[in-house]
């Protein structure tokens, strides 16, 4: 019996609003030969999975409160990012929060019509009692969680736990590592199955050297995470980390006048892949 047609495909897309500079590399990595190093500048992104059927947004980011407060740059608030691909945040009906950092569920505001996806795990972290501890709570902003907890009171949150398809070639998978319940987003494109990892691998070095970041809820679950995004990827290649800035060197922008904001997956990269 043959086997089934793969789904349509959808249009996959990195959207920069923010970044961060002077990093050392004990910031980036656990562990390695120098801890002193030079270490990777970290781009802020939300992204983009579409087609004719479905818009997916995932995460939300964050605003000017936080970038002032964190010492980030913000380049454009996350809602004006997604004008630049035609995209009115107020309209966006899904939105896929990759875990509660400050830096992925803020601005939840702008999305007043959206239905939050999140993992169990995830929302029992950010609400329980390791939120008692600053050395963990210090990656949330209290009032994203409070913005959460009231969409959740209207009915605009839906839970998963584990391994959720939420359409034909888009399906969540629940990592932890980095926090709790870090999920990753495995898409259907053109050239395959491409892993919107968040930050289960903040840049390309912390995967391929298997160097962690030092934010972190189980050490364990990260260094696992690392092997989950080899499976579930069709090559390395489709693994897109979730603060490298060079994922806007390895892939190209949909327009000229987006380059260096908007990198499109679903194409193979132009390097690096």
């Amino acid at each position: 019996m043959a086997g089934a047609l793969p789904p349509d495909p959808f249009e996959l897309f990195a959207l920069r609003y923010a970044h961060h500079s002077g990093r050392m590399g004990s910031d980036n990595f656990i562990g390695g030969p120098d801890l002193h190093e030079a270490g990777s500048d970290l781009a802020y992104f939300v992204w983009v999975a579409r087609r004719s059927d479905k818009l997916f947004v995932i995460d939300t980011g964050f605003g000017p409160e936080a970038a002032e407060r964190r010492g980030r740059t913000l380049l454009r608030k996350p809602a004006d990012a997604l004008q630049l691909m035609g995209i009115d945040a107020a309209r966006v009906e899904e939105v896929i929060l990759t875990h509660m950092h400050y830096d992925h569920a803020g601005t939840l505001g702008d999305f007043p019509k959206a239905r939050f996806h999140v993992q169990d795990a995830e929302a029992a972290y950010a609400t329980g009692r390791c939120m008692c501890h600053p050395a963990l709570n210090h990656t949330y902003d209290v009032e994203n969680v409070v913005d959460y907890v009231r969409c959740l009171y209207h009915g605009r949150v839906h839970f998963h736990d584990g391994v959720s398809e939420l359409a034909p070639g888009l399906v969540l998978h629940r990592v932890g590592g980095h926090s709790a319940g870090l999920q990753v987003v495995r898409v259907w494109t053109r050239r395959g199955w491409v892993v919107v990892a968040s930050d289960a691998t903040h840049l390309y070095a912390n995967m391929e050297q298997r160097r962690p970041f030092p934010v972190i809820s189980s050490l364990t679950e990260m260094m696992q995470g690392f092997d989950m995004l080899y499976r579930l990827a069709d090559t390395p290649g489709h693994i897109v980390p979730g603060h490298d800035p060079l994922v806007l060197e390895r892939y190209r922008s949909p327009a000229a006048e987006l380059d260096g904001l908007v990198a499109r997956l679903d194409e193979a990269p132009r390097m690096g892949g």
